[in-house]
């Protein structure tokens, strides 16, 4: 008897058909990637194996395709010349684990299948963009393009990345090329790109309760896969956002103050809010740092001129001039320090 799952996909795969379009059937795909618990994968394609029709067979094709960043690429069904066995085979029995289950439960299927069907996955990317997807650069944008080898349904995946709980992940979503139009994005290199987006998904995956839009699980499969399409993949970049400031100001103490207001940024130079301010001057700095007084004395100008970096945004540079003057007795207050600034103080 058939599962509602079996029944809702051939379903869905008979009007797919008809759309004959590989980037609409890989979506759909991903959603059924992402909705099928581990014990119903197996269960699922060997039910799929073992009807045999052309919608059954299109679900198998897909789900490989969108699977296929974590396996091998979706090659020809000409590759395997036993078609009938590849339909009916036992997928329970098979010892490919993990993704390798979906590649292996379509192979030799998609030469029995319309040429649009191939295309599925052959993509090349265009392009890539990143940058701020607020003001205050709460959340980032990584953006590439991509256009299928006939030329055809180009699209972009846009990943949204968390900044203020690490970098992972949060929202996911594939546009028509012109949703970059109003989105201000600097064009960058499409390998690193790739590799903050391949990023941003692992740390998700290892971080339990993180809070992402609904949408995220229903793309993830695609993006992954698309990101890992990529040539030359970059992973753990470094944003060069702060060898890229040169607006440091003229006077004693710049220098070191910057230091320090890089290491509070870190990899994450693009979030830069109020909030953040804040934390900086009235927590961070008393708890961390060890700085001369001309480097006190220098940071609120040094904080200043990295807002106006950052956007000059009113709210960021209202937050500076309320915390600033608290600075140097902040600073002097020994009972703030942390354990490491302590250890590094007695040393000196």
């Amino acid at each position: 008897m058939s599962t509602e799952a079996f029944s809702t996909a051939v379903g869905q795969a008979r009007d797919l058909l008809r759309w004959r379009s590989p980037l609409r059937t890989e979506l759909w795909a991903a959603r059924i990637t992402a909705g099928l618990e581990p014990a119903q994968v197996r269960p699922f394609l060997g039910e799929l194996a073992a009807d045999g029709g052309p919608e059954a067979r299109l679900t198998l094709v897909a789900l490989a395709a969108v699977d296929a960043g974590r396996s091998s690429p979706l090659r020809d069904a000409s590759d395997s010349p036993d078609v009938a066995a590849a339909m009916v085979g036992d997928v329970e029995a098979t010892t490919v684990a993990g993704a390798e289950v979906y590649a292996e439960a379509a192979r030799g299927l998609a030469g029995t299948l319309a040429g649009w069907v191939r295309r599925m996955g052959r993509v090349t990317c265009e392009g890539a963009w990143y940058g701020k997807a607020d003001p205050y650069g709460e959340q980032v944008l990584a953006v590439l393009s991509f256009r299928y080898e006939n030329g055809k349904e180009p699209h972009v995946l846009v990943v949204g990345i968390d900044q203020p709980h690490g970098g992972l992940a949060v929202d996911a979503l594939v546009e028509e090329v012109k949703f970059l139009d109003d989105l201000g994005l600097a064009a960058a290199e499409p390998g690193t790109v790739a590799g903050r987006i391949l990023d941003a998904f692992e740390l998700g995956d290892r971080i339990m309760g993180a809070e992402v839009a609904d949408t995220l699980a229903g793309v993830r499969p695609l993006a992954i896969t698309r990101a890992r399409s990529v040539p030359g993949l970059v992973r753990g970049a470094s944003d060069d956002t702060v060898a890229r400031f040169r607006d440091l100001p003229e006077v004693p103490g710049a220098r070191e103050a910057f230091e320090k207001l890089a290491e509070f940024v870190g990899d994450r130079p693009l979030w830069w809010s109020p909030q953040r301010v804040s934390a900086f001057l009235t927590s961070w700095l008393p708890r961390e740092a060890i700085l001369s007084e001309a480097a006190v004395a220098a940071m609120p100008e040094v904080v200043r001129a990295w807002s106006r970096f950052s956007g000059d945004h009113p709210a960021v540079l209202r937050q500076i001039d309320e915390d600033a003057p608290r600075l140097p007795a902040l600073m002097a207050d020994d009972s703030l320090a942390g354990l490491g600034k302590r250890i590094a103080q007695n040393r000196l």
